[in-house]
């Protein structure tokens, strides 16, 4: 609209406070504009769906200038032009009220950003609740959550202003990365509504992953919810996107089989291992794998499942070791302390590292030094490092006698196994489409929810108020029996009343009943019993995010 700019941001945040919560009674006047008053200073926006439907003048308090006290005189000109700028001022505010929050996606992944960017937006898992409560923090978010992997970081937001909520998330990730918001705006991706949960569902479908179809990251999901319960900022909407997309992946896998047959990161990491070295080598190359959390216990089963029967594995704790080397019985598996990570790594022909560390382990000074490797193996020594941040420095690439891959280097194993999955996995698009529209519509009947608040809290001040009545002519004298009979009449009557009006403001995909109509229903209701009254819902929301920025 014409004036977004000139009221956009700070300015209009400020307009909401100063303008509709003066304190003196005596220096507000009412404000009501009517729709041919608004058009007269914004054009409709279209692309947005809103609360367009609305008929009924927008009431907003204004504080009048020092100069206009009583008594005082002011020069007629002036004082219309005073009333114009007003009147631009609560179009403007309201129009901005009237956005309808926004699910947004602010991501970058393995299809978009290099391995050495991701590592530096990664977040470990412990500080996701951190996160969430910094991105709320910011004017124009409401609810948040962070998908962090090795394959991708990305941020999911309910945002009151699409514009603003982007600018404000991309910042802070520039803020806690130290790479310029420029850099990121060229690798980063942005989806919002329908686009974002249809990614999200496709993520924890393994429609997005490198590896198509693989199992890992619907865990990874399912443990974004995990983190996010009991945090303040991990709302309704964001809450029911990521529990939708559980039930998403489990139904996919299910009902696709798009993960029979497909591989992990860390079984394509082996594959690319194994690709890499001479076949006649495959049984009698040295493995050592450094890290015995979930990936690295993956990468053992997958080399064993390949024919190894031997391996040293470097681990900051012999405990989870023992329990690998439990479960894989008839596989040799020797465990060593990472005070021995070099010596290790000096009597192998590969290395895989796998570790939540948060700098090298690996650096050009590491490798240089270490013996070569038999002519057998292909005389190089392999780094396959499959963590984020990244285990091994790029500048060990520039050791002769040692080769270094990391999970970008990955496609070229994914590629053969691609065709067969890529048939199923348009069998999942049809899975998806038909969830995003139950999750959507399940999204847009919550507009409806402060409509039927309100008007059962309005049919209830009515119910009490008639039931005071009646009970102070009955007299003091009542039975118990009587008093609490005549009070569940009341609630009778008026539940089965208002059976109707909520049945016709709930949407949630069940029925044949559109949104448009349950929009018009709404819309029909606030009018009928004056509703709209009250301040409108975000309107509360940006005076809340101000009032705390400002503490």
């Amino acid at each position: 609209m014409a004036v977004s700019s000139t009221f956009s941001g700070a300015k209009l945040e400020r307009l909401l406070i100063n303008s509709c919560s003066s304190p003196s009674a005596s220096s507000l006047r009412a404000c009501s504009l009517s729709h041919q008053q608004m058009k007269a200073f914004s054009k409709p926006n279209r692309g947005r769906r809103a609360f367009a439907q609305r008929t009924g003048g927008v009431r907003c308090e204004v504080a009048q200038s020092d100069a206009i006290n009583e008594g005082e005189k002011m020069d007629p000109s002036k004082a219309s032009a005073l009333s114009a700028l007003e009147q631009l001022k609560t179009s403007a505010a309201d129009r901005y009220t009237k956005e309808r929050s926004s699910i947004v996606v602010i991501g970058l992944s393995v299809h978009t950003a290099p391995v050495e960017m991701r590592e530096k937006l990664a977040i470990p898992e412990a500080e996701w609740p951190r996160a969430i409560a910094e991105l709320c923090g910011l004017n124009h978010i409401e609810e948040a959550a962070v998908l962090s992997t090795c394959n991708r970081m990305e941020i999911y937001v309910v945002a009151l202003s699409q514009h603003r909520g982007v600018k404000e998330v991309t910042e802070w990730m520039s803020k806690t990365s130290g790479i310029p918001v420029s850099e990121i705006c060229e690798h980063r991706f942005l989806l919002y509504n329908k686009d974002a949960t249809q990614h999200i569902f496709e993520v924890s479908a393994g429609l997005d992953s490198l590896v198509l179809g693989e199992g890992q990251i619907l865990a990874q999901v399912k443990q974004v919810v995990k983190v996010g319960q009991g945090v303040v900022g991990f709302g309704r909407n964001i809450s029911g996107l990521f529990k939708h997309a559980i039930t998403v992946g489990k139904r996919v896998r299910t009902e696709t089989n798009i993960a029979a047959g497909a591989v992990s990161v860390s079984s394509a990491a082996v594959e690319l291992a194994l690709m890499k070295l001479p076949e006649s080598s495959h049984a009698t190359a040295r493995m050592l794998v450094i890290g015995a959390g979930k990936m690295g216990k993956l990468v053992i089963k997958h080399l064993v499942a390949k024919g190894c029967t031997k391996m040293v594995v470097v681990n900051r704790s012999e405990e989870k070791v023992a329990a690998i080397r439990e479960e894989m019985q008839g596989v040799e598996i020797i465990y060593r302390p990472l005070t021995d990570m070099l010596a290790c790594s000096a009597e192998a022909d590969v290395v895989f590292t796998s570790t939540a560390s948060e700098t090298p382990l690996f650096l050009k000074e590491h490798v240089k030094d270490l013996p070569p490797v038999n002519s057998e193996v292909g005389g190089l020594r392999l780094f396959v490092d499959i963590s984020v941040p990244r285990n091994v420095g790029s500048c060990v690439s520039d050791v002769e006698g040692a080769r270094l891959y990391n999970v970008d280097d990955l496609k070229e194993v994914v590629a053969a196994n691609k065709e067969d999955r890529l048939r199923k996995a348009m069998e999942a698009q049809a899975i998806i489409a038909e969830e995003s529209k139950q999750f959507e519509a399940w999204r847009d009947s919550l507009e409806t929810v402060p409509t039927i608040k309100k008007l059962r809290a309005y049919a209830e001040r009515i119910r009490v108020a008639e039931l005071e009545k009646c009970l102070s002519k009955m007299g003091e004298d009542i039975p118990k029996k009587t008093r609490r009979a005549v009070d569940d009449l009341s609630r009778g009557i008026v539940n089965k009343l208002l059976h109707g009006p909520m049945q016709h403001l709930r949407c949630d995909g069940s029925d044949d009943r559109t949104l448009s109509e349950t929009l018009e229903n709404m819309h029909a209701l606030n009018r009928m019993f004056g509703l709209e009254s009250d301040i409108s819902l975000f309107e509360q929301k940006i005076r809340a995010k101000v009032e705390q920025s400002q503490k």
